[in-house]
């Protein structure tokens, strides 16, 4: 692992020693008075985090480690950059706050670049706090569109932790929420490796998963439904990639139906899959897009809705009953602005593009060549993930769908001990980087990856 230890400073400016000193006091507070997000408090031991830069974080210890996560898939121009930073503490001598209600320039000219960059009519944007909230007003959007209640969306997804937005959501994580009283029907997508259709190719896959779609929305009643909500291309619950045909098949189908197309684009949007969304890829326009993570890579909170003409005409003259304190707040929108300006002037979004096409990919695929543990690779971008198996043949995962296993805690250890930050989850590792990634920077992670891979190995048939 590569460490500052013989170094003075960090990228902060502190010296090791002081850094170390606030983190153990941090650590101590944070077990005394924090309450985590989807854990057992008692049985977790959170990293502390001293300094960030670029693609890489410093843990308790002053260790550097690569940031192979983004976080939580969100940090799309990396950590600190400099442009971002500067824009935030820009607004913070201006305008630290301001109530919805009243315009400011940092949050019209956010909502003017986003809507620059959404593919058809999406023009309007309702600025929230974050993903699942985006998600949630999304929802109700379509709801009061269309008159009709009931909500589609696909198992293996995840939409956010709000009451509609977990409802939402096809994974475990749902079931401690769910009381079967949210409006919503769950449905498969397709994923060709674990195919629910016995597909014997991609093109059946498509088919299969649409005609499955179609049917499930005659028996539940095509007047009765709003929408259909889909990960463009999901991404906790395994970034499968969906096959050609059938997110336009989706389209038709919401056409033909009247149902309105929300297109998630939480974790896939700006710049993630090598496009400003992940949508474009398929040709698609949706009636709604959320968004949140990569708009400022998550350095002030911020989520939205792109919002179609159409559905925005239904609001015209009629209040739309939704609001939040701090909807386009200046701190969030500048950093948007910024972040989306440095996306652009940088070439970032090409750099994820080119990264993903000459560099991460190939390089994971030369892994699945090597380990039997990887029984598929798959991704976009700077969006990819590793599907451990103990068994190639059978496709057994190397942790059951819904938890962990002792073998992924080992490969997730060895990934860390050698200096990487993985994003783990049940069977899989994914690889998503900052979209500012170097090709160096990807080898480090690849060959750090590889040596992990060699702990999954010992736990294979």
């Amino acid at each position: 692992m590569t460490t500052t230890a013989a170094q003075d400073l960090l990228p902060t400016g502190q010296t090791l020693d002081l850094a170390r000193a606030e983190g153990e006091r941090a650590y101590a507070l944070d077990r005394a008075h924090v309450f985590h997000s989807w854990s057992a408090q008692e049985q977790i031991t959170p990293m502390t985090i001293l300094a960030a830069e670029g693609s890489y974080v410093w843990d308790g210890a002053g260790n550097r480690m690569l940031d192979f996560s983004s976080q939580l898939v969100n940090t799309n121009i990396g950590h600190q950059h400099p442009k971002v930073v500067a824009a935030i503490q820009e607004q913070a001598g201006k305008l630290c706050t301001i109530a919805p209600q009243y315009v400011n320039d940092a949050r019209s000219e956010a909502a003017r670049l986003i809507a620059e960059r959404t593919p058809g009519d999406l023009n309007r944007v309702f600025f929230t706090n974050g993903g699942a909230d985006a998600n949630e007003h999304a929802v109700r959007m379509a709801r009061l569109h269309t008159g009709r209640y009931k909500v589609l969306a696909r198992y293996r997804s995840y939409h956010g932790g709000t009451d509609t937005a977990i409802n939402l959501t096809g994974d475990p994580r749902r079931w401690p929420n769910d009381y079967a009283n949210s409006g919503v029907v769950h449905f498969h997508g397709p994923f060709h490796y674990r195919s629910h259709f016995h597909s014997e190719n991609e093109q059946q896959e498509s088919e299969r998963a649409l005609a499955h779609l179609e049917q499930l929305i005659r028996l539940e009643g095509p007047d009765s439904i709003a929408a259909i909500v889909l990960e463009s291309v999901p991404g906790t619950a395994g970034i499968m990639v969906p096959p050609p045909g059938y997110m336009a098949g989706v389209r038709e189908i919401c056409d033909r139906y009247g149902i309105m197309f929300i297109a998630d684009e939480v974790m896939s949007g700006f710049g993630r899959t090598g496009k400003w969304f992940a949508i474009e890829h398929f040709d698609v326009v949706p009636d709604l897009i959320t968004f949140a993570k990569g708009v400022n890579s998550g350095y002030v909170p911020l989520g939205g809705v792109a919002i179609s003409e159409k559905i925005a005409a239904t609001f015209a003259n009629r209040p739309y009953p939704g609001g939040l304190t701090y909807s386009g707040h200046p701190l969030a929108t500048a950093a948007a602005v910024a972040t989306i300006n440095a996306m652009t002037g940088e070439g970032i979004i090409e750099n994820a593009a080119r990264i993903g096409t000459e560099v991460l990919g190939p390089g994971l695929r030369e892994l699945a060549d090597r380990h039997p543990s990887i029984g598929e690779v798959r991704g976009m971008g700077v969006f990819w993930a590793i599907e451990l198996v103990a068994d190639r043949a059978t496709r057994e995962p190397l942790a059951p769908y819904g938890a962990s296993s002792p073998a992924m805690n080992e490969v997730i250890a060895a990934c860390k001990s050698a200096g990487v930050l993985p994003f783990a989850n049940f069977n899989r590792i994914h690889a998503v980087p900052p979209c500012t990634v170097t090709e160096a920077e990807v080898h480090e992670g690849l060959t750090v990856l590889d040596r992990a891979l060699d702990v999954a190995d010992g736990h294979t048939v």
